[in-house]
């Protein structure tokens, strides 16, 4: 299933205005907001936190590699162009859980 027929399947995000993305020390690693450009990424990193109990663990990091689709071997292809993918391909191979904060709109 290629990435915009995937999006079409996951809960709304549009309640979000953002999420953040915390380490362990619960530090702010990266803020998602809900805009373009984003808003796909949004949408996945929210289905993940909430399959994965607000956490984006290792195998949260690999449904959502499978979830975006044909973007994961462009990211693969391209290190650096899509960061929102990069972050999970490191994350899904680390052994830690990242808390997810969301922000309502």
């Amino acid at each position: 299933m290629n990435f915009a027929d995937r999006l079409k399947q996951l809960p709304s995000a549009s309640h979000l205005a953002a999420l953040h993305l915390l380490g362990a020390d619960g530090q702010v690693l990266a803020t998602l907001e809900n805009k373009p450009g984003q808003a796909g990424s949004l949408a996945v990193y929210a289905a993940l936190a909430a399959l994965y109990g607000g956490h984006i663990t290792p195998a949260a990091a690999h449904l959502g590699l499978e979830w975006y689709a044909e973007h994961t071997q462009d990211a693969l292809t391209h290190p650096g162009k899509h960061p929102n993918i990069d972050r999970l391909l490191a994350w899904a191979e680390g052994s830690e859980s990242y808390r997810v904060q969301t922000i309502a709109a």
